[in-house]
């Protein structure tokens, strides 16, 4: 590579930023992971998938933060998933939870007992025209027929905030929706809170001087599709890591978290304005947490690079045999050295 670009990389990022490789190919590394200690979130069609991600693999998954979610199992179509947005009061806790069950029993997803001790994180904006804030406690009765005990789940109903990723120094203004990004600066600090929540709340909080001085990366998403490409599914040939400093040399061991972004969130649209400054990185380099952030593509069944919350991938979506699911897993279990 030129001298001159890679001189003009470090005065542009600074040297406490690492840049990232794009198209890159690399392979996902896997890390000194605790792996009692992975977790997910997501805002939006994010929260819909950590949700996912949350209950089918909860044996090896102990925490969920969900800003601006769904319930799962809410939508099996896109008619059905408007109801799940827009209308509490046809949105059954009681419903979900036995089609969860069922689930469980017919091994679609792992036993819900395994939820019964994780922890739960839920935000919902007072001001979102998106998800209804109403839609937050369903998901938290939801929760709560099978978490124990009840101040595990936490919930943050009380922001007036549109819909979006909540940060404290980075994107608009907090009551407008920011369509360009769909970022808000509420003064808030969404990421640290949730993972605050998910680890037990002894976490360092960030401060403005926070520098995320660890590596943030690609890594290539084909390695977990076996027998098609990303883009058939809607994801990505890439998706991104942020690495700890302390994490690097891999002599600790660190936690885990995945954090999916929104629908009309992927990085071939917004660029690195997520993966960069959703305000994970900053909480992650100070408490050696590990963050993948897996990413969508649009396509013709998805053309606003959504996660699969509503079956257009196939009928088994919200399974173990799903096909973003069973990538996305690949992808944790690599990470995290499970074999």
């Amino acid at each position: 590579m030129d001298l001159t670009f890679l001189l003009a990389i470090f005065v542009l990022f600074g040297p406490s930023e690492q840049f990232i490789f794009f198209g890159s190919g690399n392979p996902l590394e896997s890390f000194n992971v605790d792996q009692t200690k992975i977790s997910v979130s997501g805002i939006s069609s994010g929260a819909a998938m950590a949700t996912q991600m949350h209950v089918i693999f909860s044996r090896d998954i102990m925490g969920v933060g969900l800003i601006a979610g769904v319930p799962f199992a809410c939508a099996g179509s896109v008619g059905s998933s408007l109801s799940c947005m827009s209308a509490p009061n046809l949105v059954s806790p009681a419903q979900l939870e036995a089609t969860t069950s069922a689930g469980a029993l017919v091994g679609n997803i792992d036993a819900t007992s395994h939820m019964s001790h994780d922890r739960v994180y839920i935000y919902n904006g007072k001001l979102d025209s998106v998800i209804n804030p109403g839609i937050g406690q369903k998901i938290a009765d939801f929760y709560g027929h099978f978490v124990n005990p009840s101040s595990n789940i936490k919930t943050v109903f009380n922001v007036s905030s549109e819909h979006g990723q909540i940060t404290d120094n980075f994107g608009g203004a907090c009551g407008q929706l920011q369509s360009s990004n769909f970022i808000n600066n509420c003064g808030y600090n969404a990421a640290y809170d949730l993972l605050n929540h998910i680890y037990g709340g002894q976490l360092q909080k960030p401060t403005a001087q926070t520098q995320q001085r660890g590596m943030l990366k690609s890594f290539s998403q084909s390695d977990f599709f076996y027998v098609s490409t990303p883009s058939m599914y809607s994801m990505a040939n890439d998706g991104y890591v942020y690495v700890p400093s302390g994490c690097a040399s891999k002599t600790k061991k660190c936690k885990l978290h995945v954090a999916f972004h929104g629908c009309a969130m992927y990085h071939d649209r917004i660029a690195d304005a997520y993966v960069r400054h959703g305000g994970y990185n900053e909480v992650a380099e100070l408490n050696d947490i590990i963050i993948l952030y897996p990413q969508t593509i649009k396509s013709a069944t998805n053309p606003q690079g959504c996660w699969d919350w509503f079956g257009y991938t196939g009928t088994l979506f919200a399974t173990n045999n799903g096909f973003q699911p069973t990538a996305l897993k690949r992808m944790i279990d690599k990470a995290a050295s499970i074999a």
